[in-house]
Parts: C-alpha cells; structure tokens; sequence
C-alpha cells in the first residue's frame, strides 16, 4: 500500500449559560450483562461502483453545521467572520415514532438507558454528526441514541431516508472526497457502514475493533481510516488496567473494496517509543497536508502524538498544560477524554487542540510542538478549521458555544452561541439564501 493519505490552563468563570457537567455515571451490572449479549453486528456490504464527481450546483454557500447533542438540534452557522447563526435544524423531527419504538423493545429500551446514563452523561444523545450533500439539499446526521443515520431536507425539515446501523448506537461519520458516499461508526457492532449519501443504501461494510471512533477519507478517496477506541465506559481507567479496555487499533480499508489494507495497534508502538504509561485508544486525529505524518490524541492524556506514517513508528510527542483544577481522578473524565478534539491549519503549520478536561483550547506550532496562549473555553469538545482557513474553531459543550481562535495569533477572534451541548462542527454549502427549514 502506498502512504495513506491522510504551565497552568486558565479557567473561565462560570457565569449565566456555563454549567459543570462532569460526572460520568459507570453503568454495569444487569445492563452490562444485557448489552453484551445483545451487541450484534450488521450484513456486510458489496463494493460500492465508481464515485461520481461532486455536485456544485449554483448559488450554494459555505457554511459550519454545529450538532447540539442533548437537544437534538443542528446549527447552521457563517463559516468565517464573525460566524453569525444563520438557522437551525431538528434533527429529531421523528423522536415521539422513535421513542415509541425503542419502549416497546426491552432490549432497546435498555441500550437507551445505558447510552443516556454513560457516553450521554444523564442525557440522550440525539447528534453525533452531520455534512451535508454535494448539492446541499439535505443534511446527513448521526443519532446515537436512536442507532441510526438519516438524511434530512434542508428546506422543508423533513427525513429524506433513514439507515438504521448494526447494534445500538451510531458515532463518527465521515464523506468521501467526492462526496457520494458517507461512512458512520457504529460503535456497539464493532462495524463501519458506508453509505450511499443520496439515497441511504448501504454500499459497503467492514468490522473494527472494539467501539468503533472516528472515520477519516484520504484525500484521493483511495483508504478509509477507523479508530476504535475500545469500551470507554467502565471503570478499569487505572494504567494498570488499560487491558480491560479492549481490542484498539486503528483500520485501513480500501474505500472500494473495503478489504482491509493494514491494521495498526499503536500499543507495540508506543513501547517502542517508551510511553507504556499512555493509552492506545486513539482519539481525534489530524493528517498533515501531505498526509506523510498523523497526529492523534489517546485517553487520559493531555497532549498528543506524531506517527511516521511510511515508517510505521511515532517520532515525537507533546505533552501540554495541565489544569491544576481539574480532578486528578481518571474515572471522572468523560468518556476517557482527557483532550478531545484536534485540527491541522491548511498550511501544515500549526495544530489546534481542544483540552477538554482541562478547559482550555491551544493552537500549538507544528515544528516546535509548542504551544501558543491557552485560550480558556468550557469542556471543548471539538476542533475544526474555519472555511477560509484562518481559524480554528472549536465547539464549547460546557457553556453552549462554538469559539473560533486565529491559527496566527492564537487568540480568540469570535464566539457564537448555539445549542445544548455542542459537539462535533463540520464545514458544509447549503442553499445561498437559506435561512431555516420552511424559511422560518
């Protein structure tokens, strides 16, 4: 296979709209039980024909959709400047059908509960993640809690398909270079689907490890990389006990075929580096613009690390700010995150982490690894590149924001309130004169 491509933290005051949402709950037991056995994974797909080229239809515009997980709503925000809200989307226009479902299913009933008082934090979780279609009529969204992917039209607010995913719950997604095909974790299956972005039809599968993360497309469309993360829902978060967490690695695929092309398990190298103090559950990564070196963050760590792509082997890693105030004790980190969320400026030149547990955002020089002014920002969760590439922009899920930090300065420019519990933020071109579902 050729390369694939692709001090102290300041605290913000709380104040009105900033709430401390940081206990997660372990959920074991019956449940536990229950789910384990329940956990299934989906039909495997067939090869999918030749993408076709990339609608851009006429009078589209750049814009930024902003999933608000716990309210089950999309914002559709400007993509630079000020990134003034613009309108907003329910994703959820089904829930009472779907509610109603899942009550009646014992089983469901119980995934639901489990998703809500674990990985949702008391909380359903109505969006993990959304794009939109090449010629923008329709935004594609993940619901975890609803183990699902359905595509909804941008005017009338209505649901165009909808793809129910193997197990119960959906995660991570993401679209092909050319825009035809969307692949979305899901998480409990232990399997990626990927679909047809226009009609929902499933095109082709493959299985994962353990709890199946984020999806990335190189930019020739020719591999599609997988993160599974492994269960980060117990409570085995001693270092000791890293090896209750799962089969982690990384999936390569040939994004055709979907025949796997490599399997990467950073565990082997990590030791060779000399960090078996970190985890191997890689997180959010991000590729270099040549897609020779991958960054990626692992749990319980503040910072991240670089990986040689062709030489198979991590080179550096930077290690950032602790917060003094954040709880030392691991099981109250979300989700394992310690940082969660991470962006590479279009240049190659700089990288903007989100430090989740930590509170504060950072942009970080790629030749140093250091890092600039640690912007504070309540729990981000999420770190994106803006549409002229002059900013990161990261989603505040603590205090219901996205922040946008200049790659040059490092320094906030702008901050946009959005829904409850903001979350992943994901370039997209909508219809220009758009201003909500039905004009509303």
């Amino acid at each position: 296979m050729s390369s694939p491509a692709p001090g102290a933290a300041p605290r913000r005051a709380d104040g009105p709209g900033r709430r401390r949402r940081r206990t997660p709950v372990r959920t074991a037991g019956l449940i536990g039980a229950v789910l384990a056995l329940a956990f299934t994974g989906a039909v495997t797909g067939v090869a999918a024909p030749a993408g076709e080229e990339p609608v851009q239809a006429a009078g589209l515009r750049e814009v930024m959709f902003v999933g608000n997980n716990w309210d089950g709503t999309a914002d559709v925000i400007e993509a630079s400047g000020d990134f003034e809200r613009i309108g907003r989307v329910d994703v959820i226009p089904d829930r009472r059908q779907r509610m109603t479902e899942i009550h009646l299913n014992p089983i469901r009933l119980i995934a639901l509960l489990t998703i809500r008082h674990t990985v949702g934090e008391g909380h359903d979780q109505f969006v993990d993640d959304m794009y939109a279609t090449p010629d923008g009529s329709a935004m594609v969204v993940s619901r975890p809690s609803f183990a699902d992917v359905v595509s909804i039209d941008i005017e009338t607010g209505r649901i165009n398909w909808r793809f129910p995913v193997g197990g119960f719950r959906s995660d991570h997604m993401a679209v092909s270079p050319d825009g035809t095909r969307v692949a979305v974790s899901a998480s409990t299956a232990n399997r990626v689907h990927v679909l047809d972005i226009r009609t929902g039809e499933q095109v082709g599968s493959f299985a994962t490890g353990d709890r199946p993360h984020e999806n990335v497309f190189t930019a020739d469309g020719r591999y599609l990389w997988n993160m599974a993360i492994g269960d980060v829902n117990n409570a085995f978060d001693a270092p000791e006990l890293d090896f209750a967490k799962g089969d982690r690695r990384i999936t390569v695929v040939d994004a055709r075929t979907f025949e796997q092309v490599r399997s990467i398990d950073m565990r082997r190298r990590l030791d060779a580096f000399g960090r078996r103090d970190l985890s191997d559950s890689v997180r959010p990564v991000a590729f270099t613009p040549d897609e020779s070196t991958l960054y990626f963050q692992v749990s319980f760590f503040n910072g991240f690390l670089e990986y040689d792509v062709a030489a198979d082997r991590i080179t550096r890693v930077a290690t950032l700010p602790e917060n003094p105030e954040t709880d030392p004790d691991r099981t109250t980190w979300v989700n394992d995150s310690r940082h969660h969320g991470l962006s590479m400026s279009p240049d190659g030149a700089h990288l903007c982490v989100a430090g989740t547990m930590d509170d504060y955002a950072a942009v970080v020089d790629r030749e140093t690894l250091r890092p600039g002014p640690l912007v504070p920002a309540d729990k981000p969760y999420w770190a994106t590149v803006s549409g002229d590439g002059s900013a990161c922009v990261i989603s505040e899920s603590g205090s219901d924001q996205v922040t946008a930090i200049d790659f040059a300065t490092g320094r906030e420019v702008a901050t946009v309130a959005v829904g409850d519990h903001p979350q992943r933020v994901r370039l997209a071109r909508i219809p220009a004169g758009w201003d909500g579902p039905g004009g509303a």
